[in-house]
This record gives C-alpha cells, sequence and structure tokens, in this order.
C-alpha cells in the first residue's frame, strides 16, 4: 500500500492547514486595515504605535514570533491562573496558529493597504467630504474599492507567503499536514517520498491561488487606462 496508508491523513492535514491560512488572512488583513488606518492619522501617537508593531514584527523571524507568543502567552496564563488559584488552560494551537500568523501578517498587510492608500488622489477624499460624507462613508465608498486594485500585487504576494508559513505551526503542536507528513515520514522511512507530496500539494494550493488572484487583479483593472489587462 502507497506510504502503507497516510496518504488521506496528509489529505486531511492539508485541509486543516486550508483553513488555518484562510482564518490567518483575515485576521492579518483586520489588523492591518486597523495599521494602515493609524499611519494615516493626524495623531503622532496612533503613527508611532503603527510604526513600531511593523517594523519590530517584521524584523523578527516568524519561528521567533510563533514561540513567543505560544510558549509565552501560555506561561502568562499558567502564571496568572496559579496566583488565582484556577486550572490554567491550555490554548489550542489552531488558534494560537490563527492568531499569531495574523498578527505577523497583520504587519505586511499595514504596509501593503498603507501604499495602496497613498496611491489613491487626495483630492477624491476631500471631495467626498465636501459633498457631506463623514469620514468613515469616505474610506467605505470612495477609498476602500480603489485600494483593492492598487493593493492586489503585494496582497497576492503575502497570501503566498502566509500559505507557506502555516508549515511553522506544525512546531506548537497543530495535527496540520507537516505535523501528519511528520508522522508518515517516521512510520514508512521514506522522508523523500512524504515530503515530495507535501511539496506538491503546496505547490496545488499556491499554483490555483495564484490563477484566481491574477484573474482577480484582471477584475479590478478593468477600465483602467494603461492597465494592460
Amino acid at each position: 500500500m502507497f506510504l502503507q496508508g497516510y496518504l488521506p491523513s496528509i489529505l486531511d492535514g492539508t485541509v486543516l492547514t486550508l483553513q488555518l491560512a484562510g482564518a490567518a488572512l483575515a485576521a492579518s488583513v483586520a489588523l492591518g486595515l486597523i495599521g494602515a488606518l493609524f499611519k494615516s492619522a493626524r495623531s503622532r501617537l496612533l503613527v508611532a504605535l503603527a510604526e513600531l508593531y511593523s517594523t519590530v514584527v517584521r524584523g523578527v523571524p516568524d519561528l521567533v514570533w510563533m514561540f513567543l507568543l505560544f510558549f509565552g502567552v501560555q506561561m502568562l496564563i499558567n502564571d496568572v491562573c496559579g496566583r488565582l488559584g484556577w486550572n490554567s488552560p491550555e490554548i489550542d494551537p489552531f488558534i494560537a496558529g490563527v492568531l499569531t500568523l495574523g498578527f505577523i501578517f497583520g504587519a505586511y498587510m499595514t504596509e501593503t493597504f498603507r501604499g495602496a492608500m497613498l496611491a489613491i488622489p487626495k483630492g477624491q477624499q476631500e471631495a467626498g467630504l465636501a459633498y457631506g460624507m463623514s469620514p468613515l462613508r469616505v474610506f467605505f465608498r470612495i477609498t476602500l474599492p480603489q485600494m483593492v486594485r492598487f493593493a492586489l500585487p503585494s496582497f497576492s504576494n503575502n497570501w503566498l507567503v502566509l500559505v507557506k508559513s502555516t508549515a511553522l505551526v506544525s512546531v506548537i503542536g497543530l495535527n496540520d499536514v507537516m505535523y501528519r507528513a511528520d508522522a508518515a515520514k517516521s512510520a514508512t522511512q521514506e522522508p523523500f517520498t512524504v515530503y515530495v507530496i507535501v511539496g506538491l500539494l503546496f505547490l496545488a494550493i499556491t499554483g490555483v491561488s495564484n490563477l484566481l488572484l491574477v484573474l482577480l487583479e484582471k477584475r479590478y483593472s478593468l477600465g483602467v487606462k494603461g492597465s494592460g489587462l
């Protein structure tokens, strides 16, 4: 039997990896939008906080953040619960992976969305305000739709890197594709075959993602002079 029947387990792990990547993407987009708005704010404090977040997070390796946030937060919870006499809950690896990857890639999305916002002529936003629209409505009706087109190239790259970075979450015990591949490797003694299959699965995910994102870029570039699409 091929890989002693471990292939279905690896495929199940791939589904979990996709769920992890999708949830982490949602978290990173939310953080990225907040970070971009902070960087564009008039408050120096908000700008400084966003700059600190973006700079520090991007300057530390992803694996280090994975260990710091997972084990560090668990130790903090254990300490607080111990002082209060409570039983310490265990952090779920899936939730920890989503929050950690979301936190990391939120910094990259911050720069992506900020660059997209800067690419939009300020006159359009000023016209919306002059027309009587609230700042929030200007953002959702004028800024955000155009941000999508400007942000898509960098957003696409961030998504592809995020998908590959999900492989790191196996180190904190998540039963994802890499965790199951490691179990299959140990049982079958066929590490090359196992990791070739895992590599092909990631290649399939990124390949399909890239195709869909290219189509999305073309969709948002329709009617744009000089888009070349």
